[in-house]
């Protein structure tokens, strides 16, 4: 055989060996280009199997997440759609009842997409909705309650400012027919310093009296009355501020009682009183005086007089002109028509704040003024509380033990003058008195077992 050269028929076993490497003999030639191209297919056949088996594996990892996220997406919609049918049920609820009501969850946020942070989320959303559901219904909102709109005192704990309290104590109902037993009383304001000298004295003229009369005390800021828990005056002290002689905040002062008289729909009638005044005549006698009078009693006139006529600022005109300009005693009655539009005024009050400064003393002006302008005709023009100021001076006289007899006393209660109460002369015109000294006191309480009746 001649080098280069392959048998071209099947030979011995050493001569296949050679050619093919061992197995049986081929029926045709085997050449090393053959060989190549069956390798060759056989690799081209194994990548494209396992780019068939990538492009599969692919596939489902990518239909798998868009799943998921689809899926999310859908638990997302659908619990901002909750959500949005939750706020707008509570927005309802909030229309009609005055009040919000909390929807548990609501307020948890949906994280969108695949992960472990999403599982956690949906799994506290379920777990919240789960104690949601356990819990039942949100309770309904809490409704005032109609006995503590008709009388929301005591204890006083409100936190109204001025304008607030005013605004509140302002409404005034217009059916005449009150829709519950309406058992008319009067309102007893004290305006004071500190303590009440004479309590002893009105806790016997106000003993076995009970749902006639309210009292109201307005003192100093944080001072704090020492009264028996039996007494008129125990829990009576209204949120106060400070007060100076002479200036607005009297005024100021004379409103804030009235305003938390006000909010006690069976409080009628209203009467100013000081740490200094005392009753003359019994409670029974008084009660009836005012509650069936038709008229106020507030002093109110002009004289031309620096005490008077000269306190007029004519920056006041055109709202408040000079022949308009009152003047009168600060201890005052009122109805509760016009409690409600003293308390109400904003219009002529802010002309005194402005120009009636010091000398001018506005709470001698301000309430006979407003009332001359408007209510003259449902006014006395006259007060209920008797002072003597025949010694002179910016004070009226005061009485202490040795002047408090039962004869001065009796004199007050009919001293020789003569008034009108509905239209008809009487000899009682004055039910209360001022000024006494806290030495008055035994004398007094003395007298009101005989004198004074109570």
């Amino acid at each position: 055989m001649k080098p280069g050269t392959l048998k071209s028929r099947r030979g011995s076993a050493g001569d296949d060996e050679e050619a093919s490497g061992g197995g049986e003999y081929s029926s045709f030639p085997l050449t090393p280009r053959r060989v190549y191209w069956w390798s060759s297919g056989l690799l081209k056949a194994v990548v494209a199997l396992v780019i068939l088996m990538a492009g599969v594996l692919i596939g489902l990892a990518g239909s798998a997440n868009v799943s998921r996220y689809y899926y999310y997406s859908s638990m997302g919609s659908s619990s901002l759609s909750l959500q949005a049918e939750a706020g707008a049920e509570a927005a309802n609820n909030n229309n009609n009842n005055g009040a919000g009501v909390v929807v548990p969850g609501a307020t948890r946020s949906i994280s969108r997409g695949g992960g472990g942070n999403s599982r956690k989320k949906k799994k506290m959303r379920m777990e919240d909705d789960d104690e949601a559901a356990a819990a039942g219904p949100p309770p309904p909102p809490v409704l005032l309650e109609f006995r503590g709109f008709v009388d929301p005192g005591p204890p006083w704990g409100h936190s109204m400012s001025d304008p607030e309290l005013f605004w509140r104590a302002s409404m005034a109902p217009r059916m005449e027919e009150y829709p519950f037993q309406r058992v008319p009383k009067v309102a007893f304001l004290f305006l004071t310093r500190g303590p009440l000298p004479f309590a002893p004295l009105w806790e016997r003229f106000f003993r076995g009296h009970e749902g006639l009369y309210s009292v109201y005390v307005h003192a100093v800021p944080g001072y704090a009355g020492r009264y028996r828990r039996s007494s008129p005056f125990h829990g009576r002290q209204i949120p106060s501020r400070e007060v100076s002689w002479g200036s607005i905040t009297l005024v100021d002062a004379e409103k804030r009682l009235l305003a938390n008289a006000l909010l006690d729909w069976s409080n009628q009638r209203f009467v100013l009183v000081s740490e200094s005044c005392v009753p003359v005549f019994n409670f029974r006698t008084v009660y009836e005086y005012l509650v069936n009078s038709a008229e106020s009693y507030v002093e109110s006139y002009n004289i031309d007089v620096p005490q008077c006529a000269g306190r007029y600022n004519p920056r006041m005109a055109p709202e408040i002109l000079e022949e308009q300009w009152r003047k009168g005693s600060e201890w005052f009655e009122l109805n509760r028509e016009l409690a409600v539009d003293v308390v109400a005024d904003q219009r002529y009050y802010a002309l005194f704040r402005r120009h009636c400064t010091p000398s001018c003393y506005p709470d001698e002006h301000y309430i006979p003024t407003y009332l001359h302008l408007w209510h003259g005709a449902r006014n006395a023009n006259r007060t209920v509380t008797w002072v003597d100021w025949s010694r002179g001076g910016p004070h009226p006289a005061r009485f202490g033990k040795a002047a408090t007899t039962a004869a001065f006393v009796a004199a007050i209660r009919n001293n020789g003058t003569r008034c009108l109460y509905n239209g008809e002369p009487t000899t009682v015109c004055y039910l209360f008195a001022r000024k006494f000294a806290p030495s008055a006191l035994g004398t007094l309480l003395n007298l009101s077992t005989t004198l004074l009746d109570f």
